[in-house]
């Protein structure tokens, strides 16, 4: 059993209703949301604004504080800040802050992905993707730059309908009541557990180091680029080939097993 941080303010506010006890514990993690913004601000566009992703955040926080269960014994940080990055996510979705054009671009590329390595039964090299596209491998480096910023989902993201990305539902938000768990759910949340891990498996090598690194060991790309020997740029380009990678096998995975 995890011995909860705040236990008393907890208990204020759970049991007791104690508005003052909720207050203080957006404050206390307040600085959460910071940390998860800072991260996801690093290569968006100028259009976005860091105090954007703190507000949009901040929803994540409270959001987490009043549907949290803290009788169960386990840490609010692991399940605030999975709310605190959907919640920003979802706010960067409904600025509609990427054009329309790049959306299709990172479809297209991602369509490509799997077509090809679906016929090939392997990953396939930047240049092959290019060729594939009909274009050069240098504007095929610049057009991962174009959609680099599409590729800002985290792991439970990855649970993909068909379709536009409004289609999209995070594994998360699948188990609407943590109390009463759906067997059928359960299980469908963990073969895409299984699928996921698999498929980054399957990544090449420094692609699966850059996922590895900046999702579960919470490095920037800058941060990841100082461990790799690589620039922030190229790490951007990997993160998004990886992503790329990611959807469209875990897409066509799920449509064997599930019929998705």
């Amino acid at each position: 059993m995890v011995k909860l941080k705040n236990e008393d303010l907890w208990e204020s506010y759970k049991v007791r209703k104690d508005e003052s006890a909720k207050e203080a514990l957006i404050l206390e993690y307040a600085p959460l949301v910071k940390y998860v913004a800072g991260r996801l601000a690093v290569g968006l566009t100028a259009k976005v604004e860091l105090d954007d992703l703190i507000g949009f955040g901040i929803f994540g926080l409270i959001d987490a504080i009043e549907k949290f269960d803290h009788t169960r014994g386990i840490k609010f940080e692991t399940y605030a800040l999975a709310r605190i990055r959907g919640s920003i996510i979802d706010g960067l979705r409904a600025m509609d802050w990427v054009p329309q054009s790049v959306r299709q671009k990172a479809r297209e590329i991602e369509k490509t992905y799997t077509r090809l390595e679906n016929e090939l039964g392997r990953s396939v090299s930047d240049l092959e993707v290019s060729q594939a596209l009909g274009i050069s491998l240098d504007e095929f480096h610049q057009l991962l730059g174009e959609v680099s910023y599409t590729s800002l989902l985290y792991l439970e993201d990855l649970w993909l309908g068909e379709g536009a990305d409004s289609d999209s539902v995070r594994v998360i938000e699948m188990i609407s009541d943590p109390n009463v768990e759906d067997p059928t759910l359960r299980l469908e949340f963990e073969e895409t557990k299984q699928l996921l891990a698999e498929a980054i498996d399957k990544l090449p090598e420094k692609e699966r180091i850059v996922i590895s690194l900046y999702y579960y060991d919470g490095l920037t790309l800058k941060e990841i680029g100082a461990v790799l020997g690589l620039s922030e740029s190229r790490i951007s380009q990997l993160h998004t080939k990886a992503i790329l990678r990611l959807r469209g096998r875990l897409s066509r995975q799920k449509k064997k097993i599930f019929g998705i």
